[in-house]
């Protein structure tokens, strides 16, 4: 599926946050069918049995691609929310240093809530864990005191995706 465009990257945000020394650093691009994805990887650091990535971290990454799903829709990092909901289901052990896909997109949205999908896929496409999230809307600075969301989603940095392949 064909990029669209590269959504901001964070500083500390321990899915997206370059500076978080124990984050997983993943970029997350707008797609043309109005879905975001990401391709990353889950280190040694966010395991939980050996070998295997820790759940609460695959809920971690589940919420995010839910919030950005919603920039995605419309093409903005300016809105946000807070969860009040989400609902994982674990298929499939999900394994730390291999190449993984997240997929989000936004299915229900009115001015004060919406909904979204979100999966963790393998290379091949094969569903790991999926999840829908649910979200109040909500202004930056009710949400953190003083947060100025410009400030902290300060990094844009291209990397030449152009297109992700994952079955559907």
């Amino acid at each position: 599926m064909r990029v669209i465009s590269k959504q901001r990257n964070s500083k500390m945000c321990i899915m997206c946050g370059l500076d978080n020394e124990y984050g997983v650093k993943a970029p997350f691009y707008n797609m043309e069918d109005g879905s975001v994805m990401t391709l990353f990887r889950y280190r040694y650091q966010h395991q939980s049995y050996p070998g295997r990535v820790h759940g609460g971290l695959i809920t971690a990454m589940i919420d995010e691609l839910g919030l950005r799903a919603l920039w995605a829709k419309d093409l903005s990092e300016e809105s946000f929310g807070v969860t009040f909901s989400i609902d994982t289901k674990y298929r499939k052990p999900v394994v730390y240093d291999q190449e993984l896909i997240g997929r989000g997109v936004t299915v229900r949205e009115n001015s004060r809530i919406f909904v979204t999908e979100a999966c963790i896929m393998d290379a091949e496409g094969a569903i790991l864990a999926n999840g829908t999230v649910k979200y109040f809307k909500l202004d930056v600075n009710k949400i953190a005191e003083d947060a100025e969301a410009h400030e902290e989603l300060c990094y844009l940095e291209e990397d030449g995706v152009k297109e992700i392949v994952f079955e559907k």
